[in-house]
This record gives C-alpha cells, structure tokens and sequence, in this order.
C-alpha cells in the first residue's frame, strides 16, 4: 500500500498557499466519513513518486497527518495551467462499508504466451479502465486478463473476469467486450492488368523508334545540301 506524510496546514488565503508550494508542498485536503475536513499539505516530490504509478487514482494511500494514521483515496488532482505540476489533491477518507465508484485498469498478461499473438494477430483494447461500485475498502488494484492460449478471434467480455461478489460494474444488463484478439491486416498492392503493361511497353517501343526516323531525315537533309550545284539545279 501507498504512504505519504502529511501536515495539518492553516493556510487562509492565496499567499499562504503558494507559500507552500513555493516550499516543496502541495496543498490537500482530506473529506468524506463523519470527521471533518482536514487541510494538510504533503511533499510534491512524494506525490509524483506516486502518481507516476498507472493505477494511482485507484489504489489507497495510507496518509501520516502529524503521526495518526488515516487511509484515503486520491479523487481528483489539480494542475498547473502552464507547467503541468500538481497544485492541489483532494482525498476521500475510506470508511469500510461505504460503496464507492471507481475506475480501475485493465492489465493484460502473458503476451509471449499466446498463439494467436504470435502468429502477428492484433490485441484490440475497447476499455483500458473499468468503472466499477464497490466498498472502498475491496477496490481490485487491476482487472487482469490472461493471454495464455489465447487464438485468435477469441474475445474478453467483463463476465470473463473474476470479481469480488461486492464489486460491480457500473454497465449492468450487458456482458460488454473490454478487448478482442483480431486477425492482422495486411495491405496488397493490386496487380496490374496484362493488358496494362502490354500498351506501356508499346508506347515505349514507339518512343524507341522516333529518334531513329528523326536521325534518318537528318542524314537525307545532310546528303541533299552536299550535292553539286548543277544537280541541285
């Protein structure tokens, strides 16, 4: 599980804010249960160290405010209008129980395993995340697929995963497709006509001879000016 340090924060207003990120820190705040709103500040430098990770958003960090421990879970980032940096986290306590909707990624295993890949079949990804209802404190960290022996043309529809009987997806009443293995596709140039290339090589035979009957005139023109004068009276 993710951890991260954090320190109770009484910034008021705009300047006590970018005091702290000015510092290293990013202001946070901490919602939801029966406590109260907790404003804490953490360290950018760890944020990112975990926000790196593909699952972030989904996965439930263990956050030291002043050395009480508390679980939360990462709900929505801010960014920087123009250098992209975080300014601003907010966090959902976890309280067990409590049902929740969350995004959670897909991971595919097992690639060199499969026949269907290796015979230059093409993994088609429909859903990268699924959004699933489930007690925060049950969320799957991914949803995995096996690609072991997979043919080509099979298909990985959500009733092909195995879930907690307390997790859900969101998109009930359908078994839809998270992704498929498809045949490759491979473009043939089409082959010319026979009668194509026989008229392209007549009308290069025909460009061929024009200079010879050119050069032939040429040759008469040369011998008619060097006849004498009486002949070409």
């Amino acid at each position: 599980m993710n951890s991260l340090d954090a320190n109770i924060r009484n910034s008021k207003t705009k300047g006590d804010l970018s005091s702290i990120r000015n510092n290293g820190g990013v202001p946070a705040i901490i919602y939801g249960g029966e406590a109260q709103n907790e404003k804490v500040s953490i360290s950018k430098k760890l944020l990112k160290s975990l926000m790196d990770k593909e699952n972030f958003l989904s996965n439930i960090v263990t956050l030291n405010v002043d050395g009480k421990t508390q679980n939360v879970l990462p709900r929505e980032i801010k960014y920087h209008i123009i250098t992209d940096e975080p300014i601003h986290v907010d966090f959902l306590r976890v309280v067990p129980g409590v049902k929740i909707r969350i995004e959670v990624p897909v991971q595919f295993i097992n690639h060199e395993m499969s026949p269907g890949l290796k015979r230059g079949g093409v993994l088609n990804i429909v859903r990268r995340k699924v959004e699933l209802r489930c007690p925060s404190e049950k969320i799957p960290e991914n949803l995995v697929i096996d690609l072991d022996g997979v043919e080509i043309g099979e298909s990985f529809k959500i009733s092909s995963i195995n879930l907690d009987s307390e997790v859900k997806p969101t998109i009930q009443g359908r078994d839809f497709v998270i992704a498929t293995l498809a045949a490759p596709t491979v473009m043939k140039e089409p082959e010319k006509p026979a009668e194509a290339d026989a008229a392209a090589e007549g009308e290069e035979g025909a460009e061929g001879d024009k200079p010879a009957a050119e050069a032939a005139d040429g040759d008469k023109k040369e011998v008619d000016d060097n006849k004498p004068a009486e002949e070409k009276k």
